[in-house]
């Protein structure tokens, strides 16, 4: 698991709250093994999502498993440039991430990082003293739940999937805010 800091946040209590966001077809438009930094995309409304959820008092971490690197598609440092790219095009709407974490191992590595298995979650919240009961996972696959349902954080589906383990389902991530104030706490 890679994990890289990116704003001191100050003095921290172990009841921060977060919002654990998936990454490819969440925040960025999924492109598959991505390997170049010009491909990053937004998705539609993250610079209005993600300022509205900082502003609820969440802190947003995201958490992406990029198999790529294991397979041999791409670097580390690729994945590294992407995410320095997209913390640019987040910038000027005061929607960055306060972390972001990514799992470089192939699905059969038994890693423990690599969703569904909890262990970037479990990391960050170590690491930003979050209280996962007070968090949420939002993402567009059934492994993003299961993580986030690991941890205790409550979980929104984004798009027309089937709903699973989900707790909620959202269209987008504006559907994902109104889902959080009707039924989290914050």
């Amino acid at each position: 698991m890679k994990r890289f800091t990116l704003h001191g946040t100050g003095a921290m209590t172990p009841t921060n709250k977060a919002v654990f966001l998936d990454r490819d077809g969440t925040v960025v438009v999924d492109k598959g093994y991505l390997n170049n930094v010009e491909g990053i995309e937004l998705m539609p409304q993250v610079t209005e999502a993600l300022p509205a959820m900082k502003g609820m008092g969440y802190l947003l971490v995201l958490v992406t498993n990029q198999s790529g690197i294991g397979r041999g598609y791409l670097s580390e440092n690729v994945v590294t440039e992407q995410h320095d790219r997209l913390q640019a095009l987040l910038r000027p709407h005061g929607a960055e991430f306060d972390l972001i974490m990514f799992c470089p191992h192939k699905p059969g590595d038994g890693c423990r990082c690599r969703k569904p298995r909890p262990g970037m979650l479990e990391a960050a919240a170590a690491a930003m003293q979050i209280g996962c009961n007070a968090s949420v996972m939002i993402g567009d696959k059934a492994t993003d739940m299961s993580a986030g349902k690991a941890v205790g954080c409550r979980t929104i589906l984004l798009g027309d999937g089937e709903a699973g383990d989900a707790d909620f389902t959202a269209g987008d991530l504006t559907g994902a805010i109104n889902v959080i104030r009707r039924h989290v706490y914050y």
